[in-house]
């Protein structure tokens, strides 16, 4: 059985973060490990949401905790993504390097969750350690298109603007809340080629299609599809689960509901190259 290693947030009565990684990945037949970044009750978008961060201490010791397991040396993956301070950052970045020294080729992803809408949601220091940690270790970098344009720098409203963003920084790129002109979906790139997987723009979703995308991407990736096709996977699901959250009018996304009942009829995906 194939396992990840999830560093993300654990919110406790909302669809997001590393709650969603873990069920995504299970249902696929991949065993998690899961260390928590930070312990909140609801999402922050829905009121105020009790709990904090993780300290640094505590979220180093449980990573030690799972290195005395033997765990790193079986980790197939390490999947990254809410960060609480530059100091959990940092000990992430060390614990990468380690279990790439003791396990074969882990895949490594970072969902480099650092903002939207035009801001930062952390603090700046939080996002540059992700920038200059834990991007350059990724073999995969799934930010939206926000998080792109600050981490490269870039414009990335243009295809040009996104080719350069994502080809300096990461080997493949997936970016979601992809706009090039009237086209609308999530961009990928790799090795100079970049698709877009369009489709139609859907408003007032729960929050999470970003860290499902993200996971259903992992999965398929590491149970051995080729990138063409775990792309073309992960973007069905995560449209079919939006889809369905606007069905049943939910205000969590219903991932596990969305697994349990029949695809969705609207969920069809345009992929399209793209050339700069």
């Amino acid at each position: 059985m194939k396992r990840v290693l999830i560093l993300s947030s654990h919110v406790a009565a909302s669809r997001v973060g590393g709650r969603v990684s873990v069920t995504a990945m299970e249902a696929r037949g991949i065993e998690t490990v899961f260390v928590p970044t930070i312990l909140l009750g609801r999402h922050p978008g829905h009121g105020t949401p009790g709990g904090g961060p993780v300290p640094d201490e505590q979220f180093g010791a449980m990573l030690e905790g799972v290195a005395a397991q033997g765990l790193f040396a079986q980790f197939d993956g390490v999947l990254t993504g809410y960060f609480a301070s530059a100091g959990q950052v940092e000990i992430a970045a060390a614990a990468i390097e380690e279990i790439r020294k003791a396990s074969p080729n882990p895949l490594i992803v970072a969902d480099p969750i650092i903002g939207d809408d035009g801001k930062l949601y952390v603090g700046e220091e939080v996002a540059a350690a992700i920038r200059d940690h834990l991007v350059p270790l990724a073999d995969m970098i799934t930010p939206n298109a926000f998080e792109l344009g600050w981490l490269s720098g870039n414009d990335v409203t243009t295809l040009a603007g996104f080719m350069a963003a994502a080809q300096e920084l990461s080997p493949v790129t997936f970016m979601t809340s992809a706009q090039f002109g009237e086209d609308f979906g999530t961009a990928y790139h790799s090795g100079g080629t970049a698709i877009l997987a369009r489709h139609a723009k859907l408003d007032h979703l729960p929050n999470g299609t970003g860290d499902l995308l993200t996971a259903e991407l992992m999965a398929a990736l590491v149970s051995g599809s080729d990138p063409g096709s775990a792309f073309e996977l992960a973007m069905v699901r995560t449209l079919d689960t939006a889809l369905k959250a606007r069905l049943v009018e939910s205000a969590e996304l219903p991932d596990i509901l969305a697994r349990q009942t029949a695809p969705h009829p609207d969920a069809m995906i345009d992929f399209l190259p793209l050339n700069a």
